[in-house]
């Protein structure tokens, strides 16, 4: 399984619940038949109570059978949910044959242990006995089927929620994937033109870049397929990007790492931080010849990670547009975190009696390890 393959989905909890409080409504309501046969049965100064007790047992057991049978083949009906006529017609179809088959299966039942027993079962004539059961089973079959399509409702609607969820995932990665290769491009065309600029120039030092440079694509083929990865190694990303600027900017730059050992097992997004570096070189180094100061820094407080990268150079516009790895990062924030991450640009904040120049670039997002 790629990293970008989302894993296979649990098997619901939402069709599982009610289908379990549901079994346990139907033996909390035949001890509540029970009961009051019981209670009916000793008011009648009877004392025999294994008689109540076998007479219910007997409609339980066979309206268990029923019961089960009918749940058993209800995931046929599954595609007339959204039309319930049509539903409970299906399901009704078959109460003429069933209410009669169960009166005659409990009263065979009946008959035929109190046979064994040596002693007559009595009972109103039968012609009344069907009459008023099979009302009774019909009464109470209508009762269980509309519990049933209730149940089986729940269980669609939320089967629903989660293919749509999944849905929604597979498409939040597609689209992370898609932002993560055009990363790559815009990461390798801009280190490219690093090194061109000192092909003639500096044949020794556009060799070493190239090796730099080649050691980095191999860290970025295998961070693409990882769209989150520990800061840890985000980090010996970036002090090879780092690496390979200040070869270039000899001289010109220095870059400090500032790191919370505590924040380098939490995930972030890949190729997080080297849009930002890459802004401080852009908009900082490159345009003037005077050296400039580069800051990293990641802190984690609590569940929280901050990251940080800060110039001295850089001047933000009145109105800064972010441009196509800024933009892209920030898009990427929004889609993983939604409103819990932010990616904010600023200025440096002033230290001692002058107000410095530069820009901060600040990432704040959950710490997940």
């Amino acid at each position: 399984m790629t990293a970008l393959e989302p894993d296979p989905l649990p098997e619901s909890p939402l069709a599982r619940r009610p289908l379990a409080g549901f079994l346990i409504a139907w033996l909390v309501f035949w001890a509540l038949l029970m009961t009051v046969a019981v209670q009916d049965y000793l008011r009648q100064g009877r004392t025999d109570l294994w008689k109540p007790l076998f007479w219910e047992g007997t409609s339980f057991l066979v309206a268990s059978l029923i019961a089960w049978t009918l749940t058993a083949r209800l995931h046929r009906l599954d595609s007339l949910l959204a039309r319930p006529w049509r539903w409970f017609g299906a399901n009704l179809l078959w109460l003429p044959l069933i209410a009669p088959g169960f009166v005659a299966a409990v009263y065979a039942l009946r008959h035929a242990v109190y046979a064994l027993l040596g002693e007559p079962y009595r009972h109103e004539p039968w012609a009344e006995v069907f009459r008023y059961e099979t009302l009774k089973f019909g009464l109470f079959y209508l009762l269980f089927v509309a519990i049933l399509f209730g149940i089986r409702s729940h269980a669609a609607l939320g089967a629903e929620r989660l293919r749509a969820e999944r849905l929604r995932t597979l498409q939040q990665q597609a689209t992370l994937l898609q932002l993560t290769q055009q990363l790559e491009p815009h990461f390798l065309f801009n280190a490219i033109n690093t090194i061109a600029s000192t092909v003639h120039t500096n044949p020794d030092l556009a060799e070493s870049l190239l090796l730099r440079l080649a050691a980095l694509l191999r860290a970025a083929t295998d961070l693409a397929r990882r769209p989150e990865v520990p800061l840890a190694e985000e980090l010996r990303l970036l002090e090879g990007y780092a690496a390979i600027m200040r070869e270039r900017f000899a001289g010109r730059v220095s870059v400090r790492f500032e790191i919370d050992p505590r924040s380098e097992e939490c995930r972030v997004p890949a190729l997080a931080l080297q849009p930002l570096l890459e802004n401080a070189f852009r908009h900082g180094v490159e345009s003037r010849s005077e050296p400039t100061a580069i800051v990293v820094r990641a802190r984690r407080a609590e569940d929280r990670l901050l990251l940080e990268v800060e110039d001295d150079a850089g001047a933000l516009p009145a109105d800064p547009v972010l441009g196509v790895g800024l933009g892209n990062l920030k898009e990427r924030l929004a889609l993983r975190y939604g409103e819990r991450a932010a990616l904010t640009l600023g200025a440096r904040a002033p230290s001692g009696v002058l107000a410095p120049s530069g820009v901060l670039a600040r990432i704040e997002l959950p710490c997940e390890c």
